[in-house]
């Protein structure tokens, strides 16, 4: 097949030459236009249903809300987990999907199952599905300030409210806005019950009047002299005056207006959230994106339209600013993996011009290298996958090999046009070219095929893992295939234009080659004679290299360096929004003190569409970073060192990495211990007793207990027997409370394209613990206090209920303070096992290190299966054990380089050095080809015979593609080595080490190790292959 495409390139020469421009031109406008984002798409399929309860206690919120509803969407198929947490008036369930499973029919489930637990859920209670957003869906997070003195809070929040949130909504891609901070308006009807009393007026009454204020109704069609009248009747206001001289009854001829019985004001609604900005009161916008949209592009498209925004701000708002914006973390990264790309191409080609000393075979060679990554972009077009820093570190990682097959194919072309010149009757170029193309053709073929076995692991990774890696093993198989398809097409083509008119074809190797050779072939003649003592060293080497291998520390994921921080800020719950505030802003100002910090952006406790059920005692403190000569960890260290005088409890870091985090346990935190049971006393006193028991381990940080205590309440419980006696139905006296207390929305007031509810309640004075038992409630026999029909008592309740597959959890949460990860969670686990639970009582510990676990457990077992079929493919070349054992040799040697590289750079053994490990072997297993097959060929086809002088002139003759591919391949890594913890490097710096002291280490043994191992083992299965004399390359 190969001879037949080789043979056609070269007949076709202008078709080949204008296909490969086409496509570079094609490929050049794809990439422009193909999405960028920071890394794969990592959402795990979730859904997340939000109910809003009033002011519901958490117990009834849990019994009469989320259990009804996690109970249906258990068992539904597909499903992995159902978390859920109840809180004051609001119950979040999240219900977690497989890996892969279409999102739009798992709504479409979850739908249908809502429909069903409908009827059990107490009246007016509507779970409504959350938008479908992305882990990383957080783009932009925008501030509005507002200074106090000139525009009030409430005027701010209308702003962002009505005219910016919606203007962004209608940006394509973006799913949310959350608006949080400010004061939300609201039309508050205080009422008086003793006014409601003395002027004999019911509630119902009051209510009945209310409920059809400011409303505008239609009158139908006037036909009138030929004409057509619409008839409007208009009673649409929201002047407050209007409403105070509402009439709600008429008493003895006498009208009795609405604020005879009641105040009405203009207040700002109960919230149960606040923000700030540089230590100021502000509006934060929380921009979230759709999951498949082009973060950068939409990054663009907001600037644009808050710009629009900016000509018209109402007078005292202030410009918005950004504080967080991923889309400089992505550009950053993207920018540098692909200046790790242009640098490694650059050092590839100086290289090869070293080597080669000759400017028209270095640009043969280059050209696989744009060829290569273009025709990889199409692919990636073709599959819908986007930009990355895995994709690119894919292509950065194979940079170095994408010329690799071009340097074989052309340096062969070259020896044997320069042997052809030299013949007395010289055959046709073209013939030559071809023939010299196909016999180093199986070589390439099998390298590459290969290389393509080995990434097999990754492709069965599960996980966030797999999501991570899988477009890494894509990006760099599919440049290697189109490699492999320039070198059989164009390189050949272009070696016929550029290689038979050079003058100085017949001119020697360059003087570095002759150089190598020289040492080569002394190093060589001296080998042969302790052939067992260099295999004995050799093999101790690999031995300790494995062994030391269980002592490296683990990691699941290199820490990433986003450039900004995540600071949480967690009070005792039953903290008042106003003292949470007062800290919060102390918090911010104290962080505005370090000196790399730019800006500081609080949210204090929840917004009213925010997924996240974080009470009013929870800040969350975005902070921006300026680059420095400090190290992030010296910078978090000055941060946690200055929180530490606030009265709260503080968790340092990364929005990315915490969501990350959120992913693989529903924790914000690298290590998660999840304790189960029934009782909610019982497990706040199991996860106080582990977390003292915890807080003694060496290396744990961060440990906090999810703050599930108890908070003050006021419990108002019916007296039945009473309530009988003044003939007052329990149902009636309960829903009039609820309705008085927490307050009732009658109506809402229309203003232009604006809403605002009208509220019902009692005064803020009347509804403290003295102020209820004195209360006035209507019986059939007169009005009655409270006191009376219930008892009012100061207790205390749960302030949440958290759930995890049908169990109720809290959870205790740690990060680590850099020593090694696995250490820590042996130490953990070891502290578990010595103590038992109480029956019905159980731990689960989760977080990062168990991903790192089941992948490293998966890769070792699906090393062993690639390593297997490796094995086969080489059999069936070579039909002898012995020469595929020659050749897989080299894997191990590469293990030696790259174990002595991961202990002097200082790197954990993370899924990232696995990945490495893996792209390793292939690369290492290409050198082997090549010689043993070159030594086959020349017995085969040249006359020579088994023996030193045959592995001497074999070793020699393949030295220069072995030696260039192997140091172009390193150097190529180069810029991935430097500067490891810039952004986007991070996580592919890991590979690169990997891989560069593998490959050092592989190449030097291998120009050693490979031709004494065929000496002294290669003679008979060598004699059995040229007995079978296939007329084919080896």
């Amino acid at each position: 097949m190969f001879d037949a495409i080789i043979r056609l390139a070269l007949k076709q020469r202008l078709i080949v030459l204008g296909v490969s421009l086409l496509l570079v031109i094609y490929g050049a406008l794809t990439v422009r236009q193909m999405p960028v984002d920071v890394f794969p798409d990592l959402n795990k399929p979730t859904v997340t249903l939000m109910t809003e309860a009033g002011g519901m206690a958490p117990e009834e919120v849990e019994q009469l809300v989320t259990f009804p509803i996690e109970s249906s969407m258990n068992g539904m198929p597909g499903v992995t987990r159902v978390r859920s947490v109840s809180g004051v008036g609001l119950s979040i369930v999240y219900v977690e999907f497989e890996w892969g499973s279409d999102i739009y029919r798992n709504r479409q489930q979850i739908s249908e199952r809502l429909n069903l637990v409908r009827e059990q859920l107490p009246e007016g209670i509507v779970p409504q599905l959350g938008p479908i957003s992305s882990i990383m869906g957080e783009i932009l997070l925008i501030a509005l300030p507002a200074d106090p003195a000139k525009v009030s809070p409430m005027q701010v929040r209308e702003y962002a409210d009505w005219v910016m949130r919606p203007r962004l909504l209608t940006v394509p891609g973006i799913a949310q806005v959350i608006p949080i901070g400010g004061a939300v308006r609201q039309y508050r009807v205080e009422i008086e019950p003793s006014q409601l009393q003395a002027l004999g007026v019911e509630r119902e009454r009051l209510e009945a009047a209310l409920r059809d204020f400011g409303a505008n109704t239609s009158g139908g069609f006037l036909e009138s002299q030929g004409r057509e009248y619409l008839i409007r009747q208009i009673g649409r206001t929201s002047r407050i005056e209007d409403l105070r001289k509402l009439v709600v009854a008429v008493k003895n001829g006498q009208a009795i207006l609405l604020d005879q019985v009641a105040e009405v004001t203009v207040a700002p609604a109960i919230k149960r959230g606040d923000a700030g900005y540089n230590g100021r009161p502000a509006v934060i916008l929380s921009v979230q994106k759709q999951p498949a949209a082009d973060s950068v592009q939409l990054t663009r498209e907001v600037e644009r339209a808050l710009d629009e925004l900016r000509k018209g701000l109402p007078p005292g708002v202030e410009a918005p600013q950004f504080l967080f914006k991923q889309a400089n973390f992505i550009e950053n990264s993207v920018a540098n993996v692909e200046e790790a790309l242009r640098d490694g191409a650059i050092l590839v080609a100086v290289i090869l011009f070293l080597f080669l000393l000759n400017v028209r075979t270095t640009l043969i060679s280059l050209a696989a290298i744009p060829l290569s990554l273009l025709m990889t972009a199409l692919v990636f077009r073709y599959f819908g996958l986007s930009i990355n820093t895995m994709t690119l570190g894919g292509l950065a990682i194979a940079i170095g090999e994408l010329v690799d097959d071009a340097v074989v194919g052309v340096e062969n072309v070259l020896r044997r046009l320069k042997i052809n010149r030299a013949q007395p009757s010289p055959r046709p170029v073209a013939e030559v070219i071809a023939a010299a193309t196909l016999e180093v053709r199986s070589a390439i073929v099998y390298a590459t095929l290969i290389i393509v076995l080995v990434f097999v692991p990754l492709f069965v990774l599960p996980g966030i893992e797999g999501r991570l890696f899988t477009p890494l093993g894509v990006a760099y198989i599919v440049s290697i295939l189109a490699s492999m398809i320039v070198s059989v097409t164009v390189t050949p083509v272009l070696a016929y234009y550029l290689l038979p008119r050079m003058k100085k074809l017949h001119a020697g190797d360059s003087p570095l080659v002759n150089g190598l050779k020289r040492w080569d072939a002394r190093l060589l003649h001296w080998s042969f004679g302790r052939s067992r003592v260099l295999l004995a060293v050799a093999l101790v080497a690999v031995v300790a290299a494995a062994a030391s291998v269980p002592y490296f520390p683990r990691s699941f994921l290199p820490p990433f360096n986003e450039g900004t921080l995540t600071v949480n800020v967690l009070l005792d719950p039953g903290t008042s929004l106003a003292e949470s505030n007062r800290i919060g802003e102390a918090a911010e100002k104290l962080i505005a003190q370090v000196p790399e910090v730019t800006l500081v952006g609080r949210r204090t406790g929840r917004a009213e569409l925010d997924e996240h059920a974080e009470g009013v005692h929870y800040s969350e403190l975005d902070v921006d970073l300026d680059p420095s000569a400090r190290s992030r960890e010296a910078i978090i260290g000055e941060l946690r060192a200055r929180l530490a005088r606030l009265p709260a409890a503080s968790n340092v870091g990364q929005p990315i990495s915490h969501r990350l985090d959120h992913l693989l346990s529903g924790v914000r935190a690298q290590i998660a211990l999840k304790i189960y049971g029934d009782d909610l006393d019982t497990l706040r006193g199991l996860a106080e007793d582990h977390r003292a028991r915890l807080s003694r381990i060496a290396g744990v940080t961060d440990l906090q207990i999810e703050k599930q205590v108890l908070i003050p309440q006021i419990k108002i419980r019916v007296d039945y027997e009473q309530a009988a006696r003044h003939g007052v139905a329990p149902g009636a006296l309960l829903r009039s409370l609820e309705q008085m207390i927490e307050g009732e929305r009658i109506t809402q007031i229309v203003e232009g394209n604006r809403r605002f509810d009208l509220v019902v309640r009692l005064p803020e004075a009347g509804r403290g613990l003295q102020a209820l038992r004195k209360l006035l409630i209507e019986t059939p026999s007169g009005h009655v206090p409270l006191s009376q029909l219930a008892t009012i008592e100061d207790g205390e309740g749960p302030n949440q209920v958290s759930r995890e597959n049908s169990r109720r959890r809290i959870v205790l949460s740690a990060n680590t303070d850099g020593r090694d990860m696995s250490q820590v969670i042996a130490d953990i686990r070891a502290e578990l096992a010595a103590r038992a639970m109480p029956e019905g009582y159980f731990t689960a510990l989760e977080g990062q290190f168990q991903a790192q676990e089941d992948a490293a457990r998966l890769i070792a077992l699906l090393a062993l299966v690639s390593l297997t079929m490796i094995f086969l493919v080489l059999y069936s070349r070579y039909r002898s054990a012995v020469l595929t054992a020659i050749i897989m040799g080299n894997i191990p040697l590469a293990l030696v380089g790259s174990v002595v590289a991961l202990w002097i750079s200082g790197q954990p053994l993370s899924v990232a050095a696995l990945v490495g490990f893996i792209t390793l072997t292939g690369i290492a297993t290409r050198n082997g080809i090549l010689k043993i097959s070159h030594y086959v060929n020349l017995c085969a086809f040249e006359g020579e015979t088994f023996g030193d002088r045959m592995i001497v002139r074999g070793s020699l003759e393949r030295l220069t593609p072995v030696l260039m591919t192997a140091l172009v391949a390193a150097f190529a890594l180069v810029p991935l080595l430097v500067s490891a913890d810039a952004p986007g490097k991070e996580v592919l710096h890991p590979v690169a080490v990997v891989i560069f002291g593998g490959l050092v280490s592989s190449t030097l043994l291998d120009s050693l190790l490979t031709p004494v191992m065929f000496r002294l083992w290669g003679e008979k299965p060598l004699g059995r292959l040229l007995a079978q004399k296939e007329q084919t390359s080896f």
